[in-house]
């Protein structure tokens, strides 16, 4: 099944910069088609198509509390439509909210069996229906009303300015809505042509280095001085780097986002950073983590583009951490980060349960237990791959091998 979900939480908004904003979103309602198609784009980030959205609301001011979307199966088919239907009902479920309202993006040949389904698994669960739309060419009609007079056969024609929560809504948010999903994901897409090859090569300077230190410490047999040593560089790096996102600033110089990069694959300096994503400044980790992500070059994306799926998740920006999945996932099919996002998100979790994992304090006293007990029973040499669980990465198995005509 395809599928995808863009997830808010008790708030019907991505959540914003100010606590007015939020307050401001929290006031919109899905309590009329208009509204409702007036809303679903701003919850969502971008214009769906060929999609199902499903909104669970509060009972009786018709506030949103989750929002899901998936994509419209095609071709459409029972089986799948139920699947859908039970998935979005599941989450609902979870989370105790006992009203929904529904839009489907696409022809009836697509969205018809979806709708059934949705209608059917909600009535099992006791999950009122308030409203079913679908939307196509302009036009919508009412899964829900057969009245003739307010639904006609031929659809109503769509124009959210007649609608003042139209207004109010985009008067509560400032990020703008991308034109489709496409948008959303371009917004972390790779780097190309010029600018990729010279964060190719500052990559590999990174590399370089790290790789020196590692050449003399299996000369001097000091490898744990040394793995201490490289770690305390990527941690450093990070620090650095968030404090300069969270004032404001931003790493522009593709010497300091590789080395931010290769500094990532040691699990002590990710599981710092990821301790370090205090909700308190999720705008400002989201811009940062967009900017490693980007630049980063193959091997070295997963670690970026799962930190901002979290960030994403906590932003209440769903399709942001989707499509931040996809390439972490794209670079490695096993990062457990990644897949373990993955697990929760796509189970409708809302940004409320996004808590850090542990403080920076505990991450570097865990690390500095299990390093210990590792340096007493074996060297750096064979590390890779010994962690049959965790897929993530270490600092030496990250390093690529260089090649004689790389650049210092």
């Amino acid at each position: 099944m395809s599928q995808t979900l863009t997830a808010g939480d008790e708030s019907p908004q991505k959540p914003r910069n100010s606590q007015a904003q939020q307050e401001n979103a929290a006031s919109i309602r899905a309590d009329s088609p208009e509204a409702l198609l007036a809303i679903v784009p701003h919850l969502l980030g971008f214009m769906p198509e060929a999609s199902l959205v499903v909104i669970g609301t509060e009972p009786p001011s018709g506030g949103v509390k989750v929002t899901l979307r998936y994509d419209l199966p095609d071709p459409s088919g029972a089986g799948i439509a139920a699947d859908i239907a039970a998935h979005a009902i599941g989450v609902l479920g979870s989370q105790e909210i006992t009203t929904m309202v529904a839009v489907a993006y696409g022809p009836g040949a697509l969205a018809d069996l979806v709708a059934a389904a949705v209608r059917d698994a909600g009535r099992e669960a006791g999950i009122d229906l308030q409203e079913f739309l679908r939307v196509e060419g302009g036009r919508y009609w009412s899964y829900w009303c057969g009245d003739e007079e307010c639904c006609p056969a031929a659809g109503v024609p769509i124009d959210p300015r007649l609608h003042t929560q139209a207004a109010a809504m985009v008067a509560a948010v400032e990020e703008k809505v991308l034109p489709d999903r496409a948008a959303v994901a371009a917004r972390v897409a790779p780097l190309g042509g010029i600018a990729a090859e010279s964060m190719r090569q500052a990559t590999r300077r990174a590399e370089r280095h790290v790789t020196q230190l590692l050449a003399k410490a299996r000369k001097s047999g000091r490898l744990g001085a040394v793995r201490h040593l490289i770690a305390s560089e990527g941690l450093a790096t990070v620090s650095a780097m968030i404090t300069t996102y969270r004032t404001g600033g931003r790493y522009t110089a593709d010497y300091q986002l590789g080395r931010m990069t290769v500094a990532l694959r040691d699990l002590r300096v990710r599981d710092d950073a990821w301790a370090r994503m205090d909700p308190a400044h999720r705008d400002a980790h989201r811009r940062l983590w967009i900017d490693v992500a980007r630049h980063a070059q193959p091997g070295y994306v997963a670690a970026p583009a799962a930190l901002l799926a979290f960030v994403a998740w906590q932003c209440g920006d769903g399709a942001l951490a989707n499509v931040a999945l996809d390439r972490s996932l794209a670079d490695d099919p096993r990062y457990s980060m990644a897949l373990l996002l993955r697990q929760v998100i796509t189970a409708g979790a809302p940004p409320s349960l996004a808590r850090l994992p542990m403080t920076p304090e505990e991450v570097a006293a865990s690390y500095d237990d299990a390093e210990a007990s590792y340096d007493a029973e074996a060297s750096y040499d064979g590390a890779e791959g010994e962690d049959g669980d965790d897929h993530d990465h270490e600092m030496d198995s990250g390093v690529h091998d260089l090649d004689s005509d790389d650049e210092l």
